[in-house]
């Protein structure tokens, strides 16, 4: 796949509550085709990153860019209608809905329903996307019927449903087991490789780094090291900030 220099820009981020700077001149790219980890401590700014892109808050000052266009000032329904979506740290489903009418809601955004699809088109990409995610077979069970892991499956797959071109997710590993990270690993990679461009927040490095092409670190908002996994990882700040020990990556 050609790959687009410049996909999404992030230019000099900033937010700011009050007297507490969350993100600070905090600038990176992502190219298209590309996996971008963002890691960093609790409390570093992840997740404000990732609200400022996508519309959640307005920044400070900065700007974002995706395709060339500027994301600075539209509402999260208006930058999912260009191509991007996003998973939550928390997930939070309707929980007595079936899944197949959770992961259904995505159908009545505006994304979806400019492709025009009728009823049936519109339910065998459910049942299509459900099967893709690894989700239950059982689509009629409540949402509260779920584990963590599946509940992570059915964030991703509404988000999935908008047909993204960039793909934002945050914390996807989080809670997870062995063999549940290792579903979503997987599925993070055959994503990728069906062309979908992804940005992740994650704490399990070694998870992270056996998919991601670049990493950044950041800290109190400010960007501390950019580059491949390994760079990233072994550079003094992160070490020291982050990491604790150059070898503690392994069980992070």
């Amino acid at each position: 796949m050609t790959q687009a220099r410049d996909y999404l820009v992030v230019d000099e981020l900033t937010k700011h509550f009050g007297g507490l700077a969350a993100v600070e001149k905090l600038s990176f790219s992502l190219d298209r085709g590309q996996i971008l980890g963002l890691i960093g401590p609790n409390g570093a700014g992840k997740t404000t990153v990732f609200n400022l892109i996508t519309g959640f808050l307005p920044a400070t000052s900065g700007r974002v860019t995706f395709r060339g266009e500027s994301l600075m000032g539209k509402k999260p329904h208006h930058i999912v209608n260009q191509g991007l979506a996003r998973t939550f740290q928390l997930v939070k489903p309707f929980p007595e809905l079936s899944l197949f009418d959770n992961i259904r809601v995505a159908c009545y955004g505006p994304r979806f329903m400019s492709q025009g699809l009728d009823e049936q088109a519109a339910r065998h990409r459910i049942l299509e996307v459900a099967e893709q995610v690894g989700l239950p077979k059982d689509l009629d069970q409540p949402a509260s019927a779920l584990g963590h892991g599946d509940l992570r499956l059915l964030d991703i797959a509404r988000a999935l449903m908008v047909q993204p071109e960039l793909l934002l997710l945050d914390e996807p590993l989080s809670g997870l087991s062995s063999i549940e990270t290792q579903a979503i690993v997987e599925l993070i990679s055959a994503l990728n490789q069906e062309g979908i461009t992804l940005l992740i927040i994650e704490h399990k490095l070694r998870e992270l780094m056996k998919v991601a092409d670049r990493i950044v670190a950041i800290d109190f908002g400010e960007k501390l090291a950019a580059g491949t996994p390994q760079e990233v990882v072994n550079h003094p700040a992160v070490v020291e900030a982050y990491l604790g020990t150059k070898d503690s990556y392994a069980s992070a």
